[in-house]
């Protein structure tokens, strides 16, 4: 038996009860019962409770006329959904997988049905750009590019209005081929790098110029802004686009879909003004006479030489993967070209989508060789993890919930509803569901605000008998068109974290900007874009 003294702790343990003791703790048990309340009813708790109380409440109480229970419990369903994603009491990529419950549970569709909303040639299309945009940011590709293109506008004597144009120019293109959020990201850093360099008010004794904090500002909110305007103009430079897209295919499966050539063929003149206007408000409001003589001691062409060359030359790497991303390009633009060039997609006899392509692109990323070190590929799953995939459930969510807003019926209840627009001129409805998706997504997110729209605006159509397009792409790039506030988007919020911008410098330039977008949409849809999707047969 082995003996030794005790230890203090030890001898604590042996005078402790071996019984509880009881006392007259009521006060005490009160405090804890309201301390108990206070833990179940917070504001979060009673978010989440919100989105099953108002689906009851639709369920029970809402009639739609002739409607069916199936067209009730999609709208209760829809408002559940939708709650959710408005308060985020629940995480949002949560929420976007909540159809695959709901949906068998309220009798709408199949679990098989809804299932397969989530994984379709759009999504493909969406997860082979991503693998190529994490491809092209593993090797700073992007940097790289940003830096050369800005060499380009960094003349000598500095001209502010052109270094700005060379830094929007540059983001807008990135985000043409990844989401926004991404491109800004990648953007911002090379922004700010240039920025570093100007004084500031709070760190320097010396009379800072009134034209280095406007310049400062003018470039934060030239990034954000266009890599919203980029992202309009290709299919994978915004989620909105896709949803679009695969919405566009639920409601008219027998239609052509829409081609990533044929939406760049509208989106990128649509963009291009866009963009031009944003570049002169920015220049007005704060690019005044003779910013680049109060720019120039501050900047010069060799501290960007300098960045460039500490990246050193192009290695192999980078060439295979600008390579395969100048590939995947080349085919997106070349599978269905026009009526009389149809293509290379007629070989497959329209069986290989622009999804096809994306996915085959990226898995060569995980065959060719890095030539970094032996055995290792340009890409492999490890660099895969920040795949965005609150993004595409958030997609496979708005196809389901188009799915089953059309074949609950519900469509056909609402359209009964929108009997008064048939009469109604179209020059009046386009703008004002241009400016409804962009005021509404200013407190949503942009994808929910196109989930919301869109199908009420392809039974508006149907109502007024136009072609269903003529509506749904106003709604749509009406929706990312989110200017105003620092939380419509989370661009604006990488923006905003910078400390260069206020509030009121968004309010001033988004506004300007979004009445711009609004009166180039509401010209180019009926003009370029009937010429466009005219073609769409089917519908």
């Amino acid at each position: 038996m082995e003996c030794g003294h005790v230890s203090l702790e030890e001898s604590d343990i042996l005078k402790s009860p071996l019984l509880p003791v009881v006392h007259n703790e009521e006060p005490h048990e009160q405090q804890t019962v309201a301390q108990h309340l206070q833990t179940i009813f917070t504001p979060k708790n009673c978010y989440i409770a919100l989105g099953p109380l108002l689906c009851s409440v639709v369920c029970l109480c809402v009639r739609l006329g002739d409607d069916t229970t199936t067209a009730r419990n999609m709208l209760g369903v829809f408002v559940w959904i939708f709650a959710w994603w408005l308060t985020e009491a629940v995480p949002m990529p949560i929420t976007s997988m909540s159809p695959l419950f709901l949906f068998p549970l309220f009798g709408i569709t199949s679990a098989d049905d809804v299932a397969s909303s989530y994984m379709d040639d759009v999504i493909s299309l969406v997860l082979g750009s991503f693998i190529l945009a994490l491809a092209v940011e593993h090797y700073n590709i992007h940097r790289r590019l940003a830096l050369n293109i800005t060499l380009v506008f960094c003349v000598e004597p500095l001209n502010a209005p052109l270094l700005l144009l060379g830094i929007c120019a540059t983001t807008a293109f990135v985000s043409m081929w990844m989401h926004n959020v991404a491109a800004v990201v990648m953007m911002m850093p090379v922004a700010t790098g240039i920025l570093q360099r100007l004084p500031s008010s709070s760190s320097s004794t010396e009379m800072v110029p009134p034209a280095v904090g406007k310049f400062c500002r003018a470039m934060v909110l030239g990034v954000i802004y266009s890599a919203a305007v980029g992202g309009t103009s290709t299919l994978t430079g915004t989620g909105v686009n896709l949803i679009l897209v695969g919405m566009w295919k639920s409601y008219f499966p027998e239609a052509d879909p829409i081609s990533f050539s044929q939406w760049f063929f509208f989106g990128f003149p649509l963009a291009l003004c866009i963009f031009v206007t944003l570049w002169g408000i920015l220049c007005v409001m704060y690019c005044p006479n003779g910013s680049g003589k109060a720019l120039s001691p501050y900047l010069h062409k060799s501290h960007l030489k300098r960045e460039l060359e500490m990246l050193g030359p192009m290695s192999f790497a980078e060439k295979m993967v600008l390579s395969v991303f100048g590939g995947l390009v080349v085919l997106w633009m070349t599978r269905n070209i026009t009526e009389d060039i149809p293509g290379w997609g007629c070989v497959f006899d329209g069986r290989a989508g622009d999804g096809t392509v994306s996915v085959m692109m990226a898995t060569l990323l995980f065959i060719i060789p890095n030539n970094i070190k032996k055995g290792e590929k340009l890409m492999d799953w490890d660099k895969c993890k920040k795949l965005p995939w609150n993004i595409v459930l958030l997609l496979g969510a708005g196809f389901a919930i188009a799915d089953g807003v059309r074949t609950s019926g519900l469509a056909e209840v609402l359209s009964k509803g929108l009997v008064f627009l048939e009469t109604a001129p179209y020059w009046a409805i386009a703008p004002t569901v241009c400016l409804i998706a962009a005021t509404i997504t200013e407190f949503t997110s942009n994808n929910a605000t196109t989930t919301l729209l869109v199908p009420l605006l392809i039974e508006i159509a149907k109502t007024m008998r136009i072609h269903p397009l003529l509506l749904m792409v106003p709604g749509a790039i009406g929706a990312q068109f989110a200017f105003l506030l620092p939380t419509g988007t989370p661009s604006n919020i990488v923006g905003f974290t910078t400390g260069h911008i206020e509030i009121k410098d968004m309010i001033k330039t988004g506004l300007a900007l979004k009445i711009a977008g609004t009166v180039f949409l509401s010209v180019l849809m009926p003009t370029l874009g009937a010429y466009i999707f005219a073609s769409k047969a089917g519908v």
